[in-house]
């Protein structure tokens, strides 16, 4: 036995498929909260992954088998699971010497290749960058192409030492960057092992050093910083002189109507004067040739959780304000004050204070707390720092909520939130609510009993029993009348809804028709995946009638004189054209909802006096379309440049840095001659 035994030793030294497994584990970090896990097991060639995490009482479930070829790239690619919001997995990629076949969520696809080529996996696990970077720190320049398309590259940043159990790492931070709108910042060890992949608000890691969360967020929100600083300095234009905007209508909020042609002149932060179409040129002025088009003052984005990246996104769309409904506090402070300073561009912000109650599901964002005397306590540290309105969430306890109102109201704030688990919308109305976020929150309290938990998915998955709501039911119509009486607001983010309920595998979101072609093929891809498992029978008509059922009920509130305010809660930019858009289906007419999302709205949060339509001495705020938005609201999407603060932005010089192509061209601008 001695002898065998010492024999079958020797075999698995010399064979690598007999080695012992090798193991990676990390930790998903999001909020300084530890929700989640990865495990890598590898032994030869074989890579088996389990990924799960669960923040805001959702998250994926994600199962991995890779198997390796001789050159280390993935010959077999198998990923089976549930995206965050529950939709099904099952994704695959194999390569036969040169033919590489795949299937992901917008269909099959196959190709001949000649050279090396990596697959970029759709709904994989964070996993794969581990082995982009391998890959790529092999490739000439640290770039490869990719399939399905695009080419993928390293860019190499900064070393630095991180500490943990297992001693100290010396780690190189690299950027993965082509074919998405932003970068993926990851740390690879001198191996080339991936030892994390960082962002500002969240941090996945390898196991052992969860306590550097906080420095190395800190750090990818510098570095960041870095990137639209840098693209601030190359886009944003400061001119000297005053700056007429000539041949141009402006969108009037009085008159819901055009004006005839004019010339608006900006000086400064300000707008200088709005002139007839005549009057004559001054010395030092810089020309803008508005060429017919349409000047629109700067839109409110009611529901953003406003990030660096989508900051600057968001001015281009022509949204200059954003109401942020709830942010890591520390992380927001930095961002606005830097905005403020010029050092990166993006818009106003509106801070809501986030206030959560503590559960097994809660949401990480804002202050949570565990008492009313605590959400009294946040409700106060978010009065005394300025804070617009709190935002009530999921978790908190309903009981708690009438003081928590009082308080608000008392230091001058407003309440918005969405129906805690376990009560309805008619209580938040009566226990303060000023405004109800999100039109699911709204209904659900109609279709579902008193013992059925919203802190889950089961708040989006419960939207299939709406095709059979009556909605002139007594039930319903005592909701519409206690917001009518009340005087509430709502916030429907219709598109998010329609999203859920509409989006399907393989095909073009209806919301995106308008925009798909131009983004990066990763985000095309990304968009063409069901975000709701409709896989059950009857499913897939339940949720499409359950959308209908949605926008009948904003109708009905819109006809009754409810106050809607237009918000995304995904991101803005090219999702908040797609909100107001929906508003149409809903009873808004193009007028009515550019009034909504400029002047009613800077009215609504108390700006009006500066903000939401373009008049002498009020900031310059502003965009331009070649169109008539009031009689094609879809005019909004081809914007050809945006003024905010009085800084100059023309979208064709932005977009490309985000791997868009541009929507149309930039006007004809002509610097000042002479002056005084």
């Amino acid at each position: 036995m001695g002898r065998l035994q010492g024999i079958y030793l020797l075999l698995i030294s010399l064979i690598p498929s007999f080695a012992a497994a090798q193991t990676a584990n990390f930790s998903v970090i999001i909020a300084g909260k530890n929700v989640g896990h990865l495990t890598a097991v590898t032994q030869g060639d074989r890579t088996t992954v389990d990924f799960d995490y669960k923040e805001n009482g959702r998250g994926p479930t994600i199962a991995e088998i890779i198997v390796a070829g001789p050159g280390g790239l993935p010959v077999e690619w198998s990923i089976k699971g549930t995206t965050t919001f529950g939709s099904k997995v099952e994704e695959h990629f194999s390569q036969t010497n040169s033919r590489a076949k795949w299937m992901d969520s917008t269909g099959r696809g196959s190709a001949t290749i000649s050279k090396p080529a990596m697959y970029v996996v759709q709904s994989g696990s964070p996993w794969s960058e581990q082995i982009l970077a391998h890959a790529l720190l092999q490739a000439p320049g640290m770039s490869i192409d990719v399939l399905p398309g695009g080419t993928l590259h390293l860019e190499k940043g900064e070393a630095l030492t991180v500490q943990g159990g297992d001693g100290p790492v010396r780690v190189t931070r690299y950027d993965l960057v082509g074919i998405d709108l932003e970068p993926s910042t990851v740390l690879l060890d001198a191996k080339g092992d991936l030892f994390a992949d960082v962002s500002p608000t969240s941090i996945f890691i390898r196991k052992g050093y969860e306590a550097e969360d906080a420095r190395l967020r800190n750090l990818a929100a510098d570095w960041s910083t870095q990137r639209f600083a840098t693209m601030e300095k190359e886009v944003a234009h400061h001119y000297a002189g005053p700056v007429r905007i000539k041949n141009v209508s402006i969108f009037d909020p009085k008159t819901s109507a055009l004006t005839e042609p004019e010339s608006v002149l900006v000086r400064g932060k300000a707008i200088a004067a709005v002139e007839p179409l005549d009057s004559p040129s001054t010395p030092g002025e810089v020309t803008v040739d508005g060429a017919g088009g349409t000047l629109i003052a700067g839109m409110y984005e009611m529901h953003a959780h406003l990030g660096q990246d989508e900051a600057l996104l968001n001015l281009m769309a022509g949204v200059t304000s954003v109401r942020d409904m709830g942010n890591n506090n520390q992380v927001l402070d930095k961002l606005i004050a830097r905005i403020e300073d010029g050092e990166v561009g993006g818009p106003h912000v509106i801070r809501s204070g986030f206030i959560e109650g503590k559960s097994p599901f809660s949401a990480h964002a804002g202050i949570l707390v565990d008492s009313q005397e605590k959400a009294i306590d946040a409700v106060r540290w978010y009065g005394t720092r300025g804070y617009w309105q709190i935002k009530i969430y999921n978790s908190m306890n309903p009981a708690w909520v009438p003081a928590m109102t009082k308080e608000a109201h008392l230091l001058g704030m407003r309440v918005a939130g969405h129906v805690p688990a376990f009560s309805t919308a008619d209580q938040m109305i009566e226990a303060g609510y000023d405004e109800i976020t999100h039109i699911n929150q709204f209904m659900l309290g109609w279709v579902i009993g008193p013992g059925e938990d919203t802190r889950t998915l089961f708040r989006l998955t419960a939207l299939k029993r709406l095709p059979a709501l009556d909605l002139n039911s007594p039930k319903v119509q005592h909701t519409i009348q206690l917001m009518v009486d009340g005087h509430k607001a709502i916030d429907p983010t219709l598109g998010i809804t329609e999203q859920l309920t509409q989006n399907r595998d393989g095909q073009v979101p209806p919301g995106a028709v308008d925009y798909l072609d131009h983004m990066p093929v990763g985000y095309r891809r990304d968009a063409m995946k069901a975000l709701a498992d409709t896989s059950a029978p009857g499913d897939d008509q339940a949720y499409r009638q359950a959308f209908e059922k949605m926008l009948a009920t904003v109708r009905m509130l819109h006809d009754r004189g409810v106050f809607i305010v237009f918000g995304t809660d995904t991101g803005g930019s090219f999702t908040y054209h797609r909100e107001l858009e929906l508003y149409q289906r809903a009873g808004m007419t193009p007028a009515e909802i550019l009034n909504r999302a400029t002047f009613d709205c800077a009215q609504y949060v108390g700006q009006d006096q500066r903000l939401g339509s373009i008049e002498k001495g009020k900031l310059a705020d502003f965009f331009l379309v070649p169109g008539d938005p009031t009689k094609e609201l879809k005019a909004v999407k081809t914007i050809r440049m945006v003024v905010k603060d009085g800084t100059f932005y023309y979208p064709t010089e932005v977009d490309p840095k985000f791997g868009i192509a541009p929507f149309t061209s930039a006007p004809l601008v002509k610097e000042a001659v002479g002056g005084r």
